[in-house]
């Protein structure tokens, strides 16, 4: 069995990085990341830099990405003003996100998750049918808002993505401290409810329990997951998100278990030094 991972470190990492990390130093990021085997990349994130000035540059960041057989490169938005300016990049795949909570949709994307579902939809159907498009759920089980999410709520949410044509999920842990089985009873619950979606999750990591969520994933079939390198990370508008589960945890996880990532471990290791320096030498925020 094949599992494919998102490396989500140049968008989910780094906007919580108190830095800012030139252009230049994410493209080079990006091409070790390819380097490594990795052949799905989120890239950016095309909000508003007054809130998250981390992601600012997208546009320069997707025109300078040097195209690689075999490597998609992916963006998120939140409505359809980053909808719209995504689809004017060089983008592979939009990943268009809305959360079930209305706590964090509130704090998050500033409107309550029924206008967020309105908005997205119209955004899916108006994005050209070239363009690979998954919707995100954030705060798919655990919200720092309203508390656990049962998976009723959850599954109001998804029903409304797979009415306006939706057929590619991400349920995200976002906080980082779902219990394995509180996922696996919401992902079995969407799973029984929308057999023809294409499930993937997004995991962060606060107990440690991460990769025992994997395995019950996969045991429901689930064999996409997120995951950012040296496990950076964490939502800006989630007080007390923690970091991601990280890609050189679960690589090293999948590859004891003997499934196949396509992802060379050495070459993922100096993609971490990489990471580091960049880190470092970058200019802090502004206060």
């Amino acid at each position: 069995m094949d599992v494919t991972l998102t490396e989500v470190v140049l968008r989910d990492g780094l906007q919580d990085e108190p830095v800012l990390v030139p252009v230049a130093d994410r493209i080079a990021l990006a091409g070790a990341l390819a380097d490594a085997g990795l052949t799905e990349l989120e890239a950016a994130s095309f909000v508003s830099t007054q809130r998250v000035p981390q992601m600012a540059g997208a546009e320069e960041l997707l025109a300078g990405l040097p195209r690689r057989a075999g490597v998609r490169i992916a963006g998120l938005a939140l409505n359809l003003r980053g909808a719209r300016r995504a689809a004017a990049t060089r983008i592979d795949r939009l990943h268009l996100a809305v959360s079930a909570s209305a706590g964090h949709s509130a704090a998050n994307a500033g409107r309550g998750v029924d206008r967020a579902l309105d908005e997205i939809s119209t955004a899916f159907q108006e994005l050209p049918g070239t363009l690979d498009v998954l919707g995100c759920v954030a705060t798919a089980f655990v919200c720092p808002y309203d508390g656990p999410l049962a998976p009723v709520r959850l599954l109001s949410v998804v029903r409304r993505l797979h009415t306006a044509g939706f057929r590619k999920i991400g349920l995200a842990d976002t906080l980082g401290t779902a219990a394995t089985g509180h996922v696996v009873r919401s992902v079995g619950a969407v799973r029984e409810e929308f057999p023809d979606l294409e499930l993937s999750l997004h995991l962060h990591n606060a107990h440690g329990q991460a990769l025992q969520t994997v395995d019950a994933a996969l045991g429901l079939g689930v064999v996409r997951f997120d995951s950012s390198l040296g496990g950076l990370g964490g939502c800006p508008f989630a007080p007390g998100a923690h970091g991601n589960l990280a890609t050189e945890e679960i690589v090293a996880h999948l590859h004891g278990r003997g499934l196949d990532t396509g992802v060379d471990e050495a070459r993922l290791a100096e993609a971490g030094r990489l990471l580091k320096s960049v880190l470092a030498r970058a200019e802090p925020l502004p206060a």
